[in-house]
Order: C-alpha cells, then sequence, then structure tokens
C-alpha cells in the first residue's frame, strides 16, 4: 500500500511539474503589435472621413472637385475612392487613384 501510495504521490508531483509546460505548448504566442495607421488610404478611408480632415479635404478638392459638389455625396460617404471607382461615372481609374494617394501622403508630411 505504501507504495501505492508513493507511486501516486510520484504521479501527481510529476503531472504537476509537467502541467505548465503543457499550458505553455497550448498557449498561442502573443498577437504582432498592429502596425500604425499610414494616414488617409484611397482603399480603406471613406470618403466621409477624407471630408473630415483638412489636409485631405483639400486634396479631394484639387484632384476631384466634382466629387465635392456631387448631389449624391451623402449616399457615398460610406465608401471609399477604390469603391466609386467602380462606377464609370466616378472617373477614377487606377492611375487616377495612384495620383490622389501620392497626394495624400504628401499631405500628411
Amino acid at each position: 500500500m505504501r507504495f501505492a501510495i508513493a507511486g501516486l504521490a510520484s504521479l501527481t508531483i510529476t503531472l504537476a511539474a509537467g502541467a505548465p509546460l503543457a499550458e505553455t505548448a497550448a498557449t498561442p504566442p502573443p498577437a504582432a503589435a498592429a502596425p500604425a495607421a499610414s494616414g488617409p488610404s484611397v482603399e480603406t478611408t471613406t470618403i466621409a472621413d477624407l471630408l473630415a480632415d483638412p489636409a485631405t479635404k483639400a486634396v479631394l478638392q484639387k484632384d476631384m472637385p466634382a466629387l465635392i459638389s456631387y448631389d449624391g455625396l451623402d449616399q457615398i460617404k460610406g465608401m471609399t475612392l477604390r469603391d466609386i471607382s467602380k462606377y464609370p461615372q466616378a472617373q477614377l481609374d487606377d492611375t487616377k487613384l495612384a495620383a490622389i494617394q501620392k497626394d495624400f501622403d504628401a499631405a500628411k508630411h
């Protein structure tokens, strides 16, 4: 009986000592820090946010004056410039979007 109790005690100590290792192995590594915001983007920043920022609004006034006075502006404020580029009347192709992005980048520096 003493051997059984000693064996159980030894097993308990072994399991207890191994528990942190098992938890460590099962615990996922911490998530990497999120990258710093890179500034306004034709891809991800909404038109409402672009218009709310004086620097990006000035870029839009220069590069897309028709957007500022567009009658349906309230309906597209939740969209990005990339989103509205899908519509021919927006007159936004990849070249124009790249030029606007370059102006956004310059305006923020």
